[in-house]
């Protein structure tokens, strides 16, 4: 593809802009060669195609080592796409079809795909997609990230709807539903509307950081945060975590360090014995992954 718009690189749009407003700007001033309906559909086309490129890197029937090693990144993820659909089928009328749904359909009934892209997509989601409630999600991937670029301006200010659900496939693959959502090495509840809707949101979606919550998450873990005048809960001095392991309940406690590992400490069990002042609360998976994410940025610059 020859762009003429000299200086842009697709998909690079500054934070907080869309990419049909910021090709717009580049029409606007005259630097383009092609008028903006055309250029936009260039974008749509590149962008969805993008996604479909994600799509393909998944590993669809499965690793169980992968997906068993990102089971808590995959369970928030699923749980955040989750909320993130019913915010969307909420304000579309859509409830009826949540949670694996193409919002597309519902965004704008009269779109349409790029042709050959249309076509790549459903060839790859026959030969290697088989539940068709993820072949919908896939779909719906595909095809927002094209609208979006066309018409994004004239949607409301809702989280993107697909995200979480690629990062989760990418993490491990699929899922298959029953009663709960068996997500290849854990299984979460499928929950209703509401309480999705309602749902504590995860926005920490940054691989390092869900790289993080999975090392070495075996057991059963909870998460603390060290607080101290200065530092409250939302901005603590630390974070750790404790993990019961086996039937015996065999106890880890490791600290998020610098290092940006989790590394063995004895602050927990010294605390118990009366042995340290600084004080610490429970805290949600949630917002261990945020003060995990904070640190990352902070000490590296990079998400």
């Amino acid at each position: 593809m020859s762009y003429l718009c000299e200086g842009w690189t697709p998909g690079k749009f500054p934070e907080g802009r869309t990419a049909s407003q910021r090709l717009r700007e580049w029409i606007d001033a005259g630097e383009g060669g092609l008028d903006a309906v055309d250029l936009l559909t260039e974008v749509s086309a590149e962008l969805s195609r993008a996604v479909l490129e994600r799509l393909r890197a998944v590993d669809w029937h499965g690793d169980w080592d992968v997906a068993n090693s990102h089971t808590r990144s995959r369970a928030l993820l699923m749980r955040e796409y989750m909320r993130r659909a019913a915010l969307w089928a909420r304000a579309y009328g859509a409830e009826a079809e949540w949670p694996f749904f193409d919002v597309t359909e519902f965004l704008d009934p009269t779109f349409q795909l790029d042709p050959e892209v249309a076509s790549e997509l459903e060839e790859y989601l026959a030969h290697n997609v088989g539940t068709p409630s993820t072949a919908r999600t896939c779909r719906g991937a595909v095809r927002w990230a094209a609208l979006r670029a066309v018409r994004g301006d004239d949607f409301p200010a809702l989280p993107d709807p697909y995200e979480p659900l690629l990062l989760m496939y990418g993490r491990g693959g699929g899922y298959s539903i029953e009663e709960f959502i068996d997500l290849y090495g854990v299984m979460i509840p499928y929950g209703n509307f509401d309480s999705s809707l309602n749902a504590e949101p995860f926005l920490s979606l940054a691989p390092s950081t869900l790289d993080a919550l999975d090392a070495w998450a075996e057991g059963r873990i909870t998460y603390y945060a060290k607080i101290s005048e200065g530092y409250p809960r939302s901005s603590p001095r630390g974070i750790l975590r404790r993990r019961l392991v086996g039937r015996e309940a065999e106890t880890h406690d490791e600290a998020f360090t610098r290092n940006l590992r989790w590394e063995p400490t004895e602050y927990l069990r010294l605390y118990e014995l009366g042995h340290n002042d600084v004080d610490h609360v429970q805290i949600s998976e949630r917002e261990a992954a945020a003060f995990i994410e904070a640190v990352t940025k902070k000490l590296t610059g990079v998400r």
